[in-house]
């Protein structure tokens, strides 16, 4: 029965791929750029609501599917997911068109928020709308971890992954954390291999030639490998100029993982410490920004580039940071694409799909954490906007199947006038 209605969904997805136009790709996620307030599982949150849960454009399985890629390449996890789910609709084309429509309302905003700031010092304080979306955007993490969960987690071997995977990221040592979500995708796709595989012994004859060449392979990886080597290497150019800042950012976006909130520091170092762009104060400014902006926290790189060389400085960065990565994924897409047939492979990604549901259940905790003033319990009075707005979200989400165009808007409102 699970197999006949997963073959429905994938019938329909690819019947939708064919209505898909670029022009209604990209518009589609320009609003998915201007909706997802807080950081990489938030994007990922809001593309579910709307690319499988609304439109139907790629199924649940895809989904996940792009996130587990995300985990374990290097770059922005949330645009790299654009960039599958892009690939997945319309191809490489297709991949073009929603990454840059995604970064593009983050990118405006944040050009002219800092146009603002290096001319006159200062811009419009959004703490408080920021503090209103927090919370939906918990309910909004809640409730895709919800339906996921639903479809995924079908039998006591997938709910003991899922368990392991939130127990090992709420307690893994912080120094270690950079690493964790590698290591449980490779463990649970170890395990799913093993586990849902019907037929292990058989599974390498199964398995089908990759369409990617082993010259293409090469060339690739040398190419990669020449732009991670500027990361080791001074580079005898302008550090002031666009083609150093393009070249720096795209380098740094090879050695990216564990998404940007942990990279934050490193880009702090090479910014402040190494090239002088930025005072401490001035970077603390511009990581802010990147926070209460729609969008992908990264795009921080946006303000960098801007004040060491206006606007083609900020154009450069972002591409570099975002660029790169998302080349990288829609190579793996192709190759991913192809193997996904096998049933070894689909054993493997049974695993890590289950992994990736407690992944995301602990986003969806960590992210409501943060909304809260300390001690919540004893301060419910000042919470109380916190748990009116989580709750009226989850339940607009998941009862009434609200789009999340009616949930964060007005989540911002309640956020300015009670928070």
């Amino acid at each position: 029965m699970s197999e006949s209605i997963a073959a429905q969904e994938v019938t329909s997805v690819q019947n939708n791929h064919n209505q898909v136009s670029l022009t209604f790709l990209f518009l589609t996620f320009l609003k998915i750029g201007s909706l997802a307030f807080g950081g990489y599982m938030a994007l990922i949150s809001v593309i579910e609501n709307v690319i499988v849960k609304k439109l139907k454009l790629i199924s649940h399985n895809d989904m996940l599917d792009g996130v587990s890629l995300a985990n374990l390449l290097p770059g922005p996890m949330a645009v790299n997911v654009v960039a599958f789910t892009g690939y997945k609709i319309k191809g490489r084309i297709g991949a073009l068109v929603a990454t840059t429509a995604v970064i593009l309302p983050s990118f405006l905003l944040i050009l002219g928020l800092s146009y603002v700031y290096f001319n006159f010092g200062e811009v419009i304080n959004l703490t408080n709308i920021f503090q209103g979306f927090t919370p939906a955007v918990a309910a909004i993490v809640f409730s895709v971890a919800w339906r996921l969960g639903k479809k995924t987690i079908t039998g006591k071997v997938e709910v003991l992954i899922a368990i392991i995977a939130i127990l090992v990221l709420f307690f893994i040592p912080l120094e270690y954390k950079i690493f964790t979500p590698i290591a449980l995708i490779f463990l649970s796709g170890v395990t799913g291999y093993f586990i849902f595989n019907k037929n292990v012994a058989d599974a390498s004859a199964n398995d089908m030639k990759s369409p990617v060449t082993l010259k293409r392979m090469v060339l690739v990886s040398f190419l990669l490998l020449s732009l991670l080597a500027l990361w080791f290497m001074p580079l005898p150019m302008d550090k002031n100029g666009v083609l150093y800042l393009t070249l720096t950012f795209a380098s740094m976006s090879l050695m990216l993982f564990g998404g940007g909130y942990v990279f934050i520091p490193v880009i702090g170092s090479i910014v402040v410490l190494e090239n002088g762009w930025l005072t401490s104060q001035q970077f603390n400014d511009g990581i802010a920004l990147g926070q209460v902006t729609p969008g992908p926290i990264l795009i921080s790189a946006t303000f960098i580039g801007y004040k060491v060389a206006g606007f083609w400085g900020a154009l450069c960065s972002t591409i570099g940071i975002f660029g790169v990565p998302a080349i990288l994924m829609i190579i793996v897409s192709r190759w991913f694409e192809f193997i996904r047939q096998s049933a070894s492979t689909q054993a493997v990604m049974h695993g890590i799909h289950s992994a990736v549901i407690g992944m995301i259940s602990v986003a969806a905790f960590i992210i409501l954490k943060s909304s809260f003033t300390p001690d919540v319990f004893s301060n419910v009075f000042v919470n109380w906007p916190v748990f009116a707005i989580f709750i009226a979200s989850l339940v607009g989400l998941i009862k009434f199947n609200l789009d999340v165009i009616w949930i964060i808007p007005p989540a911002g409102l309640v956020g300015y006038f009670f928070l």
